[in-house]
């Protein structure tokens, strides 16, 4: 667990947003519900809801993915993510002991 990578990756607000929208997808994504959770949340979803281009979603998913936050899932041309909550686990317990 790189700890300078994630807190980079966290302290980028629409990032955050991101994390929080996956925390709770159902809520976060209601049209997703037709073709379900169990992967994730589609990237173009994602991209809906922040209003931002394509492209920059894609850049802070990959932040997200290289600081071990996320996780993907490639379907067809389809990318899903969710979060990594293994890795938040280890974050909180880092926060608790170490910092």
């Amino acid at each position: 667990m790189d700890q300078v990578e994630i807190f980079k990756a966290l302290s980028n607000k629409t990032r955050l947003q991101i994390l929080n929208w996956l925390k709770e997808p159902e809520l976060s994504f209601p049209d997703q519900a037709v073709y379900g959770f169990s992967d994730g949340v589609c990237v173009g979803q994602i991209q809906q809801k922040t209003g931002l281009t394509q492209s920059t979603v894609s850049e802070y998913l990959s932040t997200l993915q290289r600081a071990g936050l996320v996780k993907s899932v490639r379907k067809g041309q389809w990318t899903y993510y969710q979060r990594n909550e293994e890795a938040f686990a280890m974050l909180s317990k880092l926060i608790q002991t170490e910092i």
